[in-house]
């Protein structure tokens, strides 16, 4: 199997290789592993508060380094890559892979998908909105989870079966991070899918139960922070912990490469 370093440049931001590449080019990618693998490739987002948490758990960061595709999901992690004098020139969330896939999928060919995670109630929204936005992607099966810390080794067996009985060709995973990717990481072996997709809120998102901050905070940099105001207290964390601690960890390999 083709490793994604020979099929898409990446740069190593705190030891993570991250893709380089466009959306177009992460998107080809991922229409190859659906069109042509037989063991499930995955997909999860970096972002600064996601890279500052896997340096103080060790079991999330593996799961981000096992991840086939990483890509800049934040402007921290832009000009991060801005300082150490890398290629990353946009941001690539889950949202914009979620419908981006979906758009281009649902041109020309005829897939199937699962949804694992959120509850009962917003699964069943996502199945009737996808069936209308996407009548060539069939939704064939959807699992909620129990809302706990931990997944125990029943949970995970239940979650597995369900995903494999319905053997979607894309698995999207709508938890909170870290659970998903670590999830993602201690199960994609036993996954028979073709890809697996970490997107976390991008649930909610789609059928509106969480609003996006507008295009312009998007491209400004700062759709962090309607985001913080609509729920700071669990937020604020993430914007004014994480975020610095990940440029001083930024700062600090750039010193690095120096000496």
């Amino acid at each position: 199997m083709d490793s994604v370093e020979s099929l898409l440049e990446t740069e190593s931001i705190l030891d993570y290789q991250v893709t380089c590449a466009d959306m177009p080019e992460c998107l080809g990618l991922i229409s190859k592993w659906i069109a042509t693998e037989n063991s499930p490739m995955s997909f999860v987002c970096a972002n600064p508060h996601s890279l500052y948490e896997a340096s103080k758990d060790s079991a999330f960061q593996s799961a981000l380094q096992d991840a086939e595709l990483v890509t800049p999901d934040g402007f921290g992690v832009v000009l991060a890559s801005k300082i150490l004098g890398g290629k990353i020139k946009q941001r690539i969330t889950g949202s914009d892979v979620f419908y981006g896939l979906n758009d281009d999928i649902n041109k020309n060919k005829t897939r199937t998908c699962f949804f694992l995670g959120s509850t009962e109630e917003v699964l069943s929204e996502i199945k009737e909105k996808m069936a209308i936005e996407y009548p060539n992607i069939r939704v064939v099966g959807s699992y909620s989870p129990p809302f706990k810390v931990e997944f125990n080794e029943t949970d995970n067996q239940l979650m597995v079966d369900a995903v494999n009985e319905a053997a979607p060709d894309i698995l999207w995973v709508g938890m909170t991070a870290p659970k998903q990717e670590k999830w993602i990481a201690a199960n994609k072996d036993k996954l028979n899918v073709k890809f697996v997709g970490a997107i976390g809120a991008v649930f909610d998102f789609y059928v509106g139960n969480v609003k996006r901050s507008s295009p312009i905070f998007q491209q400004l940099g700062l759709e962090w922070l309607p985001r913080l105001a609509q729920e700071p207290r669990r937020l604020w964390r993430r914007n004014f912990i994480s975020s610095p601690m990940f440029l001083i960890g930024v700062m600090t390999q750039k010193f690095n490469l120096k000496h």
